[in-house]
């Protein structure tokens, strides 16, 4: 009756510790997951441990292609599946959360207890069944204070990312029209032009409107009257301009770009040219607080760092 008991025990603890990997692995990804959902996942992690207790069974229990199916099925029950990719990265995700979770476990125990004596008997325990109930209560109150930490870690690592999105001076020349407006480097902004792979940069006209056609700041703010035929574009404009696809909102749309003469991004002391962009003028006030009127493809960034 003990013996049932402590497989009960081993069964929780087992449904929990997957559970957390799973929720930890969600707010990894930033993809909210349902409370029900990531407790279906853990139930169908801890179906491997029943399957150990089971003389028939446990040979597949301990198989490598056993626990990544079972690892598989378990991150699809709670994201689902999109595509191949988006799958592959909440399943990497998941296995980088347990790593890491376990790591942290292990490290504790080792630093916290080791003593080569010990380490003799634990490993003869381990060989003769489950472990000891010492390091059973061990994992199970340091499985949370596990979770806790890499949590806080995480959150640690997106501050520090932040600094990556900054701001810079950017100076557009089109034609006869140049300004210097402040631009955000956003490195979620991943918008290219799918024909000649060039990075957009989205400008808002609302700061540099004096100094642009009357046609193209109309244009910003509705794009199907160049399509209807209602507006034209300057001559010194008609061969630059570019159609992007977009989506947003959950559409499909397709953006107005235009191949800019030159941009310059400045920041602190250091000026560098970029080449390889196309603009994008938007009629929206892109900060609240007028911080930006720019939003800057990260990859203009790494061209302007390689020139520099």
């Amino acid at each position: 009756m003990r013996l049932v008991v402590y497989m009960d025990a081993i069964w929780l603890l087992n449904f929990l510790a997957d559970s957390l990997l799973l929720w930890l692995t969600s707010i990894a990804l930033k993809r909210p997951a349902r409370l029900l959902r990531i407790l279906s996942g853990g139930l169908i992690g801890s179906v491997i441990i029943i399957m150990g207790f089971m003389p028939q069974l446990s040979y597949y229990a301990g198989n490598p292609a056993v626990k990544l199916l079972f690892s598989g099925a378990m991150v699809f029950a709670v994201f689902g599946y999109k595509r191949w990719r988006y799958f592959f990265s909440n399943l990497l995700t998941f296995y980088f959360a347990t790593f890491l979770m376990g790591g942290i476990l292990m490290g504790a125990h080792y630093f916290l207890s080791f003593r080569f004596d010990m380490q003799v008997k634990m490993l003869k325990a381990a060989a003769g069944g489950f472990g000891d109930p010492v390091s059973w209560a061990f994992v199970a109150l340091g499985l949370p204070a596990a979770w806790l930490f890499s949590k806080n870690r995480i959150q640690g690592l997106e501050m520090a990312k932040i600094k990556y999105d900054q701001l810079v001076d950017v100076y557009i020349r089109i034609g006869e029209s140049d300004f210097t407006v402040k631009g955000l480097v956003d490195s979620g902004n991943q918008l290219y032009d799918p024909l000649t792979k060039l990075p957009v940069m989205i400008l808002s006209i609302l700061p540099v409107r004096d100094h642009l056609p009357e046609e193209i700041a109309a244009l910003a703010e509705d794009a199907t009257r160049l399509l209807d035929g209602s507006i034209a574009l300057p001559d010194e404009w008609a061969g630059r301009i570019r159609f992007v696809p977009a989506k947003t909102v959950g559409k499909q749309s397709l953006l107005l770009a235009y191949k800019p003469d030159e941009v310059q991004l400045t920041s602190g002391n250091r000026t560098w040219p970029v080449k390889k962009v196309l603009v994008s003028f938007s009629a929206q006030r892109l900060s609240g607080d007028d911080a930006f009127s720019c939003i800057v493809h990260p990859q203009m960034m790494a061209e302007a760092a390689q020139s520099a």
